[in-house]
């Protein structure tokens, strides 16, 4: 058995955790992060995620036994920087990940003191509230190089036979200046067909992803995009993506996520 990787969207700061206007902005998204484990073919041992808001010159794995969060977020209200999420890490499969880079000639180090950051906690609350499955976080490379991630995610596709939940967590849209529908629309509906494509046609869409449609509005700067990259790396090259869930929770911009098989 396999199991499947995700690229998901991790909504805005911790908004489901708070109202919003309207009410209901994000609540098909959080339904869908809700969703994602009776999607699975079994429970995960451990969530490895790779958040957008992580970034290191080489490849930084969380070590620790208990990590403490990182409030990374600005001008929320009060309570959201007291949200708790109390799953362990796996300090064994942190220093296997690191392994698995090192035999692939990727730099990479394990970080005991790493701390997780709102792209990895905020949707595993939502996933899995009752944080007992333990998380390790992956950092992505500094200069966001999309051949290095689909790399990255090469390296450590052996550990999804092992029942290892592998989530890139983003935004498939982030453009916080301009909620464009139709260049959201136009840059979701090429992605969709670079994930469905397979093999090294898919590697190339990837490569190459600055010549898509409206690439540069929907992501100025592409560090919500490249978890997807890692995910894709992690895929059977013979199988296309599923789009698993889209929406347009932000001022009409399409938001997508995308199962790995």
């Amino acid at each position: 058995m396999t199991m499947p990787a995700y690229y998901i969207p991790h909504g805005g700061g911790p908004c489901f955790f708070m109202e919003w206007n309207p009410p209901d902005a994000w609540d098909r998204m959080r339904a869908f992060l809700d969703g994602i484990d009776a999607a699975l073919p079994a429970r995960p041992s451990t969530i490895v995620v790779f958040s957008a808001h992580w970034e290191e010159h080489e490849v930084v794995v969380s070590g620790g036994e208990r990590p403490d969060l990182i409030y990374d977020y600005y001008g929320f209200p009060p309570h959201t920087y007291q949200l708790a999420y109390d799953a362990p890490g796996d300090p064994t499969l942190a220093r296997r990940i690191c392994t698995l880079l090192t035999d692939a000639g990727i730099p990479s180090r394990v970080d005991d003191e790493a701390g997780w950051d709102h792209g990895v906690f905020i949707p595993l609350k939502v996933m899995y509230p009752e944080a007992d499955i333990p998380v390790v976080s992956v950092s992505l490379r500094a200069g966001l190089d999309p051949e290095q991630h689909l790399a990255i995610g090469r390296a450590l596709a052996p550990l999804r036979d092992e029942d290892v939940l592998l989530v890139g967590s983003g935004m498939s849209y982030h453009n916080l200046r301009n909620f464009s529908p139709p260049d959201s629309q136009r840059f979701d509906a090429w992605l969709d067909r670079a994930f469905a494509a397979t093999g090294e046609e898919r590697d190339e869409a990837l490569r190459s992803w600055e010549a898509a449609p409206s690439a540069r509005t929907a992501h100025p700067r592409e560090e919500h995009l490249i978890p997807g990259f890692v995910v894709a790396g992690a895929a059977d090259p013979t199988r296309p993506a599923r789009k698993v869930y889209t929406d347009t929770p932000m001022g009409g911009a399409t938001v997508s996520g995308w199962a790995f098989d």
